[in-house]
């Protein structure tokens, strides 16, 4: 039976051990999720409770009254219930909706909390025909985008389709769509110079009460209780506020109508006269209206402001074109000057510029010329010719210029006479609207003061008391519902805590590999010699240097075990393989070979017959020829030719394999390789023989026949499971003779590992 059938019981203390080797990774995952804990709470959306109570007001004139508790358990009570229906009524709930505007939901994207609800002060509003809050049968998205400048990205959605978009405008804005026209406007909350995102969600009054009635709740805390508690979880606390206030008010303003039906002979006079008034009222402002009309007047005051910056304008204008004038004129009066027949022309305006430009350059080229030539000289006549033809056509533009700024100062002359005029007739025009202004006020005010007149006709009227008392105005609960940060924190330290024995408990499952000693006793039965650790500098030969005093200390552990393994005298030769390639099977032989040559009076060699892919002699820089192929070949090598003595290690040799030939399962197959053992027994006290992995051909099968024990070499988070299930099944079947196994790749040093707290092996 395999150790691994026999073995059912869980080990504690290697468990324990297992996760104390793996403190890191309780570590990582306790600060992830931690880490990740506080990120929720950073960005998670706290709900809160609203609450409000309200006592209702039972009418007395119920028959049953009289008749005490017998009434109570008739249902004397059923009124509250009655009421309870009508302060979550549909036709209740929209009005609440378009009373506080709620049928515009605003979400801005704040930070990682994501979108909020934002309510009352949202920067957009949509401004839409007051029928369409009433008909519309959908909602209606709004995404916007605005930068710091004051653009905006707009899209409207409905029905999850794009019904209108405008990119890059100012606000306000129009959206025509199939449902209407609406318009995105800021609001006195609008902050100009600052980006955001807002989302908001425009809907029919009827479509948000029923949004309204799955969220406020409504409850009766006994049946004989004349109170009804209303609530509502919202994660804007001021939203959910102003709701439950809404409700309680709209409760009780239905309740003041149904006692207030007959109407009152006050307020029909004062509806009466508002009438009349309104009419008056119409009369004067149409008066003004028409003034303005006439005298094509905006606003007066704003008509003498404008006059008034226009004839700064004009001024400023007008000595402008006195000053182009005069230095028309001083221009003109400098070239026709003949003084100036040869000297540069300063610049007359933009339009001249080229002209005189070319002129003060040829008059620039008449000075070099003066100044180097004499003065009958040619050159200097022809640029006296071309000056005086340039000079005439220079005069002649000057002089169109000069008139054309004549004609300019005379237009802004006229301009400006204009505009005096027209300053002068506003005191006029502004006398005679404040005239008509005054009596358009007077009925404003009348109008005005009946209005408020009415109002509190109204108020006196409104003389009942509500049914609801108010108990307990909104309010809402400290804490937020729901799980609080610390219980958050602490699961998230219990999951952390838990997430690592799972990972390496399904990692255990579904890896491949083995990754410690412990794990490989556990599921090899061949005894294990023992353990050899990593050798991080890449030394294939430690044994014999004192650099490597642990590794050859766990060396000298494999040689005592190997030895009990060789327990008949004629033991000698020792097959060391593996199961695929890579495990370190080669090292091992070096290594194992050279610690049986620091036995007293032992001679040992070590055989290279790992024909197919040799590794002997790169690893200890030897010639790879002549090598064991020859040998076997037969080309005439002969065994002293074959043995190599020039090796580091005192009373060791070795046979390298040597040229890789064509047929390796059949020279080693051949009797030569008998012969050869037969004759090397006779020569050496240990033979270590480096055979090729088993997993992948079948040439250590073969060589069984000339060894006395085999030793089989994994290497820790390298071989798989399966090859310890291999190694098992050569083992059990007895393929192999006297089967041992090495651990390798293991972090274990001399005087750690095997050989103290591992002596169950010993019994293999």
């Amino acid at each position: 039976m395999s150790k691994k059938s026999s073995s059912e019981f869980i080990d504690i203390k290697s468990l324990i051990n297992q996760y104390v080797s793996k403190w890191y990774l309780f570590v990582i995952t306790v600060a992830v999720t931690l880490g990740l804990a506080f990120v929720y709470l950073k960005i998670r959306k706290p709900t809160y409770g609203v609450r409000a109570n309200v006592l209702i007001q039972v009418d007395n004139s119920n028959p049953l009254s009289s008749l005490g508790a017998v009434g109570d358990l008739l249902g004397s009570k059923g009124r509250v219930d009655d009421e309870l229906y009508v302060i979550s009524s549909h036709s209740l709930y929209r009005n609440v909706a378009k009373k506080l505007g709620i049928n515009q939901q605003h979400y801005v994207k704040k930070g990682l909390i994501g979108r909020i609800l934002t309510y009352p002060d949202a920067p957009l509003e949509v401004i839409a025909a007051p029928e369409l809050s009433d008909t519309i049968r959908t909602g209606v998205t709004f995404k916007v985008k605005v930068d710091e400048q004051g653009y905006a990205d707009i899209e409207a959605i409905a029905k999850k389709k794009t019904i209108a978009e405008v990119t890059h405008k100012k606000l306000p804005i129009n959206l025509n769509t199939v449902y209407g026209t609406f318009t995105i406007a800021p609001t006195k909350d609008f902050r100009k110079g600052e980006s955001f995102n807002d989302r908001i969600l425009f809907t029919s009054y009827d479509v948000t009460a029923e949004q309204l009635g799955d969220l406020v709740k409504t409850n009766i805390s006994s049946k004989k209780a004349n109170a009804i508690g209303l609530g509502i979880d919202t994660q804007n606390p001021a939203w959910g506020t102003a709701v439950l206030n809404a409700v309680i008010e709209q409760y009780n303003l239905r309740g003041i109508k149904e006692k207030n039906l007959q109407g009152e002979k006050t307020a029909n006079f004062i509806k009466d006269r508002l009438a009349i008034l309104s009419t008056d009222l119409a009369e004067a402002e149409m008066n003004i209206q028409n003034y303005k009309d006439n005298h094509h007047l905006i606003d007066v005051r704003g008509e003498g402001i404008y006059q008034t910056e226009k004839r700064g304008e004009l001024e400023t204008a007008l000595l402008q074109a006195e000053t182009k004038l005069e230095v028309v004129k001083m221009t003109l009066d400098f070239i026709q000057s003949k003084d100036n027949a040869y000297s540069l022309i300063p610049a007359a305006g933009e339009d001249l510029s080229p002209l005189i430009k070319s002129y003060n350059e040829l008059v620039i080229k008449r000075m070099d010329v003066e100044n180097s030539a004499r003065p009958n000289n040619n050159t200097l006549k022809v640029l006296n010719e071309q000056l005086d033809k340039m000079r005439e056509n220079i005069i002649k533009s000057i002089e169109g210029t000069y008139k054309n700024a004549q004609v300019e100062l005379a237009e802004v002359k006229a301009n400006k006479s204009k505009s005096d005029s027209r300053l002068r007739d506003v005191p006029q025009q502004e006398r005679e609207f404040i005239d008509l202004q005054r009596q358009q006020q007077v009925k404003q005010t009348l109008y005005t003061f009946l209005l408020q007149r009415n109002e509190e006709t109204a108020m006196l009227l409104a003389n009942a008391v509500p049914k609801g008392i108010i108990v307990d105005n909104a309010y809402t609960l400290s804490a937020p519902l729901g799980i609080g940060n610390k219980m958050i924190l602490f699961m998230a330290f219990l999951v952390g805590i838990a997430l690592t024995p799972a990972y390496l408990y399904l990692k255990k499952i579904i890896r491949e590999k083995f990754e410690t000693r412990e794990e490989a006793e556990k599921i090899i039965d061949a005894p294990v010699l023992g353990e050899m650790c990593n050798v991080r500098s890449g030394e294939k030969l430690v044994v014999g240097s004192g650099k490597f005093a642990s590794e050859a200390e766990l060396f000298s552990l494999m040689r005592t075990n190997l030895l009990f393994m060789l327990n008949d005298k004629n033991d000698k030769v020792v097959l060391v393989t593996s199961s695929r390639s890579g495990e370190g099977k080669s090292f091992i032989s070096i290594n194992l070979a050279a610690s049986l040559a620091k036995l007293e009076n032992k001679k040992v060699l070590l055989v290279g017959m790992d024909i197919r892919k040799p590794q002997l002699s790169s690893y200890l820089s030897i010639a790879p020829s002549p090598g064991l192929t020859e040998y076997l070949a037969g080309t005439g090598c002969t065994l002293k030719h074959l043995i190599r003595s020039n090796v580091p290690v005192e009373n060791m040799d070795i046979i390298v394999a040597g040229p890789t030939p064509p047929n390796p399962a059949e020279l080693l197959a051949s009797t030569r390789v008998d012969e050869l053992f037969r004759e090397l027994r006779t020569m050496y006290d240990y033979i270590i023989i480096d055979s090729a992995p088993i997993g992948m051909v079948s040439d250590s099968f073969s060589l069984n026949r000339v060894a006395d024990a085999c030793v089989l070499v994994t290497r820790v988070n390298y071989s798989k499971i399966s090859d310890l299930n291999f190694i098992n099944a050569i083992y059990e079947e007895k393929r192999l003779k006297k089967v041992s196994v090495i651990i390798n790749g293991t972090t274990s040093k001399a005087g750690y590992g095997y050989g103290y707290g591992h002596g169950h092996k010993h019994s293999k």
